[in-house]
């Protein structure tokens, strides 16, 4: 419940992680500059890191610190985590994508959402905004298309007069003056039949080399919250502690987490939260054969707790690398990868693309520095609008400028590619 309850080892590890970051990667500075919102000195700590640490993995920068150099510490911080589970599976991913996520403490001070974070897309499919100026009130994405999306998108060509041609899923075809793309940029190389001259050479090898992580869940609804229950020692006393609680371990299940609706109702249990090569372990695994080897580890570690009884129905498995349209739970850059991630989030800065390579605008997580998070996808969202509109010929008001507006002043740092 406290750090004090952990033994002298875990606290051992948190400091030398501590140490690290403030050694290896000025913490406090960028902290208080991000806190401070003092963006001039956010670039100037983040540029020199940038062209210092690009080609470094987090394991190595690990390593390259004093306060990591006991491999047994290392060993253990990569099986603790954070928030969702073990850092080790992110060990050969590029340290910038790992400073990202502490740096802003999306790491920490968790919370949930209730109704789930798709409360997030379908309160925006249904808002009805206050102030609108060309549909009258009450208008909703969802009222402009009928109540629901269009079918899925199988083709994307660039026609006559640098128009976006796109074909759904139930063969409609329809051209625009322009486009944004916000599904997983794999879709562009794999699912969706695209030409060539939709982007330049360089953003398809962006896209080509972007990196995606495994990931696997497996959730199984249960009869009640039982793991409230009070845990009784060896002995049969009471011990003051619940019979279970969010469980991070070496097994295969790595993280066991546990979701109540209250008390006496129905609950769920994600028996396993896993990524990279530990999803992949899943992979040839069904479902029940998933949630078998599941309660044997857990059973391993909670002699005393009877999981399986109190099961009331079949256990749910995801794992996105095997969904055709995620192919990957979401982009982590390895090293190196820093020229490839910035030609995609600079891609709505279009007039610096021939004109022939323009109307078609990027979006969504992947193309963010934040993949993963609801923040990096609503940024390139704003991103592209102001493409969109730019390329249309329109403008922000001088009082209220957008990303492209100010980009000079805030673009990404560039590292020279010769």
């Amino acid at each position: 419940r406290t750090i004090d309850d952990l033994p002298q080892v875990y606290r051992d590890v948190m400091d030398a992680w501590n140490t690290c970051l403030e050694e290896g990667a000025d913490f406090s500075d960028m902290n208080r500059a991000m806190r401070e919102r003092d963006v001039p000195r956010i670039r100037e700590i983040w540029a020199r890191l940038v062209e210092k640490l690009d080609n470094q993995t987090f394991y190595g920068f690990l390593c390259d610190s004093d306060a990591f150099k006991s491999f047994r510490h290392r060993e253990i911080f990569g099986q603790v985590g954070f928030g969702t589970g073990g850092w080790d599976t992110d060990f050969p991913n590029s340290i910038l994508e790992i400073l990202r996520v502490v740096y802003s403490e999306a790491d920490d001070h968790h919370r949930g959402i209730v109704g789930g974070s798709s409360q997030l897309p379908l309160r925006l499919w249904e808002r009805e905004p206050a102030k609108i100026t060309h549909w009258p009130l009450g208008t909703s994405l969802s009222s402009l298309h009928g109540g629901e999306p269009r079918g899925a998108v199988t083709r994307l060509r660039r026609t006559a007069g640098d128009r976006i041609t796109v074909t759904d899923a139930a063969g409609d075809i329809r051209t625009y003056r322009a486009a944004v793309f916000t599904a997983q940029s794999w879709l562009l190389l794999s699912k969706i039949d695209c030409s060539d001259s939709l982007f330049p050479i360089d953003h398809w090898t962006a896209m080509e080399r972007t990196h995606y992580m495994e990931s696997s869940k497996l959730f199984v609804p249960v009869d009640r919250p039982f793991w409230l229950d009070e845990a009784v020692d060896d002995r049969g006393e009471p011990t003051g502690r619940d019979t279970m609680s969010m469980t991070l371990t070496d097994r295969m299940t790595r993280g066991t987490y546990l979701l109540d609706n209250g008390p006496d109702r129905p609950a769920v249990i994600c028996l396993s939260y896993t990524w990279c090569d530990d999803s992949l372990k899943w992979l040839p695994l069904s479902a029940n054969e998933r949630m078998e080897v599941m309660l044997k580890s857990l059973g391993e570690i909670y002699p005393k707790v009877d999981i399986r009884g109190h099961v009331i129905g079949s256990p749910v498995t995801v794992s996105w690398e095997n969904e055709p349209y995620f192919m990957g739970a979401f982009k982590a850059n390895l090293p190196g990868h820093y020229r490839y991630q910035r030609r995609l989030f600079t891609h709505f800065m279009q007039d610096r693309l021939p004109a022939d390579k323009r109307g078609i605008f990027l979006a969504g997580d992947d193309i963010s520095w934040t993949a993963g998070w609801a923040e990096g996808a609503v940024q390139t969202a704003l991103n592209a609008v102001w493409g969109v509109m730019t390329h249309f010929g329109g403008a922000t008001d001088a009082t209220n400028p957008g990303p492209g507006d100010v980009y000079d002043e805030i673009a990404p740092v560039e590292l020279p590619e010769d």
